[in-house]
């Protein structure tokens, strides 16, 4: 089961408001997310709020490398 639809209607709930998501517990990162986190980070950016995802399971850290990220990818100065 996909989890884009969850964390896509959690981030337009807080759209205008400073966002720090905790990815510590995750243990897939799929492309549908990941496409919803970049999104979103370009978003916050362009809205010059912040955005912050930390802390960053190991696994997420390296679904992010498997989709050729830096763990940096998703910060609002990266994005």
């Amino acid at each position: 089961m996909t989890e884009s639809l969850p964390l896509t209607v959690a981030i337009k709930d807080v759209v205008g408001q400073p966002l720090r998501l905790d990815a510590s517990a995750v243990d897939h990162l799929g492309a549908l997310c990941l496409q919803v986190l970049i999104a979103a980070a370009r978003q916050w950016q362009a809205d010059q709020i912040a955005f912050e995802i930390a802390p960053m399971s190991e696994a997420f850290i390296k679904a992010l490398h498997n989709f050729g990220l830096p763990g940096s990818a998703l910060t609002e100065e990266a994005a």
